[in-house]
């Protein structure tokens, strides 16, 4: 669907619809602003999954 957007990491480009092999994309994202911040979001979201773990284990 071309109305959704896709972050590519291996151009870090944004991408309006699949353009390129699903190796490559994050998303399906709503807007072009969301899939800009795909990598900080997975960041932030692994930064908070590991903590979680660290409490779990502790």
């Amino acid at each position: 669907m071309a109305d959704e957007f896709y972050y590519n990491t291996e151009t870090g480009q944004i991408e309006q619809g699949k353009q390129s092999s699903w190796t490559h994309l994050m998303g399906p994202y709503d807007s072009r602003e969301a899939a800009a911040h795909a990598l900080e979001k997975a960041r932030s979201r692994s930064e908070a999954w590991d903590e979680e773990d660290r409490r779990e284990d502790a």
